[in-house]
């Protein structure tokens, strides 16, 4: 069965811990989750099925946007322009 409550305070740190400890896996790896396997895994069954697809749209966006950061944005649109 599915629960849809909302997750108790105990459930919210144990997903966010699993959370954390996967996305620092997968930081430590470079992105390969296949070293992270076991730490996905214990992510998703600690989380809600709709926070583990918003957390990994997050974590794609939060990457994203360090790699706009670090490599800076060139908007194409903009190289004709004078």
């Amino acid at each position: 069965a599915v629960k849809m409550s909302a997750p108790t305070m105990e459930e919210r740190k144990a997903c966010w811990g699993a959370r954390d400890e996967f996305w620092q896996c997968l930081d430590r790896h470079g992105e390969s989750a296949s070293g992270c396997e076991e730490l996905r895994l214990a992510f998703e069954s600690r989380c809600p099925q709709q926070w583990v697809k918003y957390f990994d749209k997050r974590r794609d966006f939060l990457k994203y946007k360090r790699k706009l950061e670090s490599e800076g944005y060139h908007p194409p649109e903009a190289a004709g322009k004078s």
